[in-house]
């Protein structure tokens, strides 16, 4: 199996994977854009291994009354997100669930734009842990609005149930 240092174009998004294979980073690339996911605009950015990255664009549906940005979208897009980085670090045969997670918010998210940044902090053989960084994208620069740790396992696939 050849491993690849690259960047791709994908959907309008930039990933750079060193030590993943080009079929890996395609293939996460694509299974992070369904479902609920792909419902709430939420796209991959960046992949590499243990880490991978996120963004939605900002429409009105994601605002709450006040027009902040919805703090189940910020929740969402870490579990999500940190998901990825954990899937970055299995084969093929896995499947990555959450088991539990924490998060803080720092202050209210008004931008347009939110970019999730989420790291595997410890793995072991079956648990994972993450941390995501959740930005809100303003006019000029970026702030730090939320922070989540999230407790992953790793599944044999062949084990999971079609829904």
């Amino acid at each position: 199996m050849t491993h690849y240092y690259l960047i791709i174009i994908f959907k309008g998004g930039v990933f750079v994977g060193p030590s993943l294979t080009r079929e890996r980073i395609e293939f996460l690339a694509q299974d992070y854009h369904r479902g609920f996911i792909k419902y709430c605009s939420i796209e991959a950015i960046s992949i590499k291994k243990e880490l991978f990255e996120s963004r939605v664009l900002i429409g009105e549906h994601h605002r709450t009354q006040d027009n902040f940005i919805h703090a189940g979208l910020m929740a969402t897009m870490a579990d999500h997100t940190a998901g990825y980085a954990a899937f970055t670090t299995v084969s093929e045969e896995f499947r990555i669930l959450t088991v539990g997670f924490s998060i803080n918010f720092l202050k209210p998210a008004y931008g347009d734009a939110l970019r999730c940044s989420s790291r595997i902090v410890s793995k072991g053989k079956q648990i994972i842990v993450a941390e995501s960084k959740i930005y809100d994208v303003r006019e000029d620069h970026e702030a730090h609005v939320a922070e989540a740790i999230i407790t992953l396992m790793a599944v044999p696939a062949a084990k999971i149930s079609s829904a």
